[in-house]
């Protein structure tokens, strides 16, 4: 993983934790160019340019439609960026952490889950908890035992991953600097600029681990020292778990998916998963969370999951198609090799762009069918490639300026909040009364703002805890009480 996108970001903001990632991350100044290249030493056949993170913090910035994120996207090498969450967990007094722990086998009853571990001294302990999660990888020992399929396609690729420290590399490309740097080969060789600029790691088609530094030399192009840290096997796979709960136990990110890096949607997914998951578990512990509201996850992730698998197959398709025009041919300088040359540009500028303009994919998804959510009947495209911004019951509450500097996504309160766009002239008494008897938190946000009315098309928009929403309407409802019940899961 090297790349929190849009929405992850935002849901870092709101942990408070944004900043630190992104100065731990790739430099806001270093554009996100992706290049296309006969080696790093020649001048690159194409490039895609795309906007650093100052840049794309500039265009939020004076921008208010909505259809822009709160947050840019950050490039974070995972080997960064896991360490700093694992030090807030272990700093959170509610959160037990213990690495050196083996999950041996589990079970569940109608009270909770008791799990065997083995820790690395071969001791086995036993815990007893209300619920489980399983977020144990592709190869999850909690779905395999809770007897979850998967749906999709399996080894469709065979890959190693190199990584490789370079410290001087990255300031002598003269090509232009950016984050991904594609060979022009049908090894489906690419390298890929880790957050210090001084690490990259290499994918490609290779017959065994010795070929990976010869392949890195051959794509660089040029004399530079380096140390081989890593290789290793990967496969590419299009695959998602047909279930992703079972009663006590729930699954999430890889265990319940596997897409092919190419759009970014395997960790941005499961950090999806999480607070979707989160905030219901949350709910549920402390009282006001209904029989349906954990029930509720697998009705609204698991769909998500099949459509992000959808999305990393059509991003796939689109970089195959333009590698496919990696022919012999192009290395000639004749007008054959001219012509062919021609043709790869045209086709990666309209391809390799599946791979890296998915904010529809990002910010687009929408709970359309959940059990907890007031649907409505037109909701806006689904798009992988465009985000189209809405307010819909279900869906991401768009960013929006409600003042200079002010954004609404940062001053939604937690729990339930009603966001009322008549700047406190609508009666939200009814909505008060509904959730106190619940005992669900519930705040109520005036706001006063053309922008916002506008975009949000409703006077009236209830959020949940995860900035999704719940609700909407033009006046308060008439039995506020069955939309409350509804979205606590009652």
């Amino acid at each position: 993983m090297e790349r929190c996108n849009a929405r992850t970001m935002e849901i870092y903001r709101r942990m408070g934790l944004s900043d630190e990632i992104r100065r731990a991350g790739f430099p806001a100044d270093v554009s996100m160019d992706i290049f296309l290249v006969f080696s790093l030493a020649e001048p690159a056949l194409f490039r895609l340019p795309y906007p650093s993170v100052a840049e794309f913090r500039a265009k939020i910035a004076a921008r208010n439609d909505g259809s822009l994120p709160r947050e840019p996207y950050q490039l974070i090498s995972q080997y960064t960026l896991e360490p700093l969450l694992k030090a807030h967990a272990e700093s959170h007094p509610l959160i037990d952490v213990r690495f050196g722990h083996e999950l041996i086998e589990f079970s569940q009853d109608a009270d909770g889950v008791t799990v065997e571990a083995r820790r690395e001294d071969g001791k086995v302990e036993r815990y007893r908890a209300r619920y489980m999660v399983g977020c144990d990888g592709g190869s999850s020992l909690v779905r395999k035992t809770l007897g979850i399929g998967l749906e999709g396609e399996a080894n469709l690729l065979e890959l190693r991953q190199a990584l490789f420290y370079a410290p001087r590399l990255f300031e002598s490309i003269t090509i232009g600097r950016g984050r991904h740097y594609h060979l022009v080969d049908q090894r489906s060789t690419f390298l890929i600029v880790q957050d210090d600029t001084k690490h990259f790691t290499l994918h490609s088609v290779a017959g065994d681990d010795a070929d990976m530094p010869r392949i890195f030399e051959r794509i660089v192009g040029m004399p530079v020292e380096y140390e081989a840290k890593y290789v290793g096997r990967w496969k590419q796979n299009l695959l998602y778990a047909n279930r992703i709960m079972d009663r006590r136990v729930f699954i999430a990110g890889d265990a319940a998916h596997l897409v092919i890096p190419t759009g970014g949607l395997g960790m941005n997914s499961g950090v999806g998963d999480a607070v979707d998951l989160a905030w219901k578990l949350s709910a549920t512990i402390a009282g006001w969370g209904g029989p349906g509201l954990l029930a509720s996850y697998e009705a609204e992730r698991q769909p998500i999951a099949k459509r992000n698998v959808a999305a990393s197959r059509f991003a796939t398709q689109g970089r195959r198609a333009w590698r496919d025009a990696c022919t012999p041919e192009v290395w000639e300088t004749t007008p054959v090799g001219l012509a062919a040359r021609e043709r790869l540009i045209r086709l990666t500028d309209v391809e390799q762009r599946k791979s890296a303009e998915m904010a529809g994919s990002e910010l687009g998804y929408r709970y359309a069918d959940s059990p907890i959510v007031c649907n409505e009947s037109e909701p806006p495209p689904d798009d992988f490639i465009r985000y189209h911004p809405s307010a819909c019951a279900g869906a991401r509450l768009p960013h929006i300026w409600i003042s200079p500097g002010v954004a609404i996504q940062d001053i939604v309160p937690e729990g339930f909040t009603l966001i009322d766009l008549t700047n406190g002239a609508a009666d939200s008494s009814g909505f008060a009364r509904a959730f106190g008897r619940i005992g669900a938190p519930f705040s109520v946000l005036p706001v006063a703002s053309e922008a916002a009315r506008h975009l949000y098309e409703r006077d009236l928009v209830l959020v949940r805890p995860d900035l999704h929403v719940a609700w909407r309407g033009d006046h308060p409802p008439g039995d506020p009480d069955a939309i409350v019940t509804r979205v606590t899961g009652h």
